[in-house]
């Protein structure tokens, strides 16, 4: 099969014939439909290590079909639609068997511990799939895995957004714009922040009541304090950048809620006597458990998450690299690109 190789930090990744793998008894062996490009792979191109060490085959938010089936893997048949999701977790550890499985300890990351989905064929454990139904499209549907499933968790589980809420959106990219869309879904008015007009512009477009742009405004915590009558709900980070925590932490109202979705490794300066005099929550939000993702899916199947405002850009595998520049240059015409063998 094709794959896209990584050799580790600092080198172009390059396309090469690999041995297509064979399903162990619980596995089901996919013929991978698409991959979507994330900026955690470009963590990892910039020396953020891998689990598993290099050569390794990234890509974490697959689509699929099935091609060949375990002996043990259950009822699935070969030509069924699937999505793979970002990580497998154990079901065992205390974590999932309190339904926190996004911090199970035992968790196994597709792209990272095990060859991802920027190849031909991947091999995925039977029980840990989904079937991905009509009428989303088969390709376009592999960022359900993570940009939509991710900033579902922060939304829905963390952020614990009500109807009526104001919530505030920094960072209008591809998970910050599902955010947005699935916080007025969950009934909130939404205020996008972004530095990119045409960012802002598609936050409008998904249901955002208000836009600031950081270029433009010259105190945004302010700004969103005016907008409000005393500051959002809610914030979530979606950009994993200091600065940005900062005003959202500077932003939300007595009694308000921060939820941090972006990475950084950085530290972040944070005046705790105005988080204890406020009360205003702190929560990091990772990936999404297991459970939730029959509700994503049925959301884009239903067509409150369009997936059409998300995919903007396709790459053949052998051109992954020329994918991964356009993510990083910030172009304001991506949102959110995929790979497709």
């Amino acid at each position: 099969m094709r794959a896209v190789v990584f050799d580790g930090a600092g080198t172009e990744m390059r396309l090469e014939n690999l041995p297509t793998p064979a399903p162990s008894a619980d596995e089901v062996l996919l013929q991978v439909a698409a991959c979507g490009l994330c900026r955690t792979d470009l963590h990892y191109l910039h020396g953020t290590p891998t689990f598993k060490k290099p050569p390794l085959v990234l890509g974490h938010e697959v689509s699929g079909t099935v091609a060949a089936v375990g002996e043990r893997a259950g009822d699935w048949k070969e030509g069924e639609r699937v999505l793979v999701p970002p990580v497998f977790s154990c079901g065992r550890c205390t974590y999932c068997l309190s339904g926190r499985g996004t911090l199970c300890t035992a968790q196994v990351m597709v792209g990272n511990h095990r060859d991802g989905g920027f190849a031909e064929f991947l091999v995925a454990p039977a029980a840990m799939v989904f079937r991905l139904p009509e009428p989303i499209p088969l390709r376009e549907g592999c960022i359900i895995s993570d940009a939509i499933s991710t900033p579902y968790h922060a939304v829905v589980n963390r952020a614990e957004v009500r109807p009526g809420q104001w919530v505030a959106v920094f960072g209008c990219g591809g998970v910050g714009l599902a955010a947005v869309r699935l916080a007025v879904l969950a009934g909130a008015n939404v205020i996008a922040v972004d530095v990119l007009a045409r960012k802002l512009e598609l936050a409008k477009e998904l249901g955002a009541a208000e836009a600031v742009n950081g270029k433009e405004v010259e105190d945004v915590p302010k700004a969103l304090r005016k907008l409000t009558g005393g500051g959002p709900d809610t914030a979530l980070e979606v950009i994993g950048n200091p600065k940005t925590i900062g005003q959202a932490l500077s932003s939300v109202r007595w009694g308000g809620r921060v939820v941090v979705v972006g990475y950084t490794d950085a530290d972040v300066a944070v005046n705790m006597g105005r988080v204890m005099f406020r009360e205003i929550e702190i929560r990091g939000s990772l990936g999404c458990g297991l459970q939730d993702f029959p509700k994503v899916i049925e959301l884009v199947r239903s067509g409150k998450v369009p997936l059409e405002k998300f995919v903007t850009h396709r790459f053949p595998l052998d051109r992954i690299n020329e994918g991964f520049r356009l993510l990083e240059s910030s172009d304001p015409t991506l949102v959110r690109a995929i790979a497709v063998p």
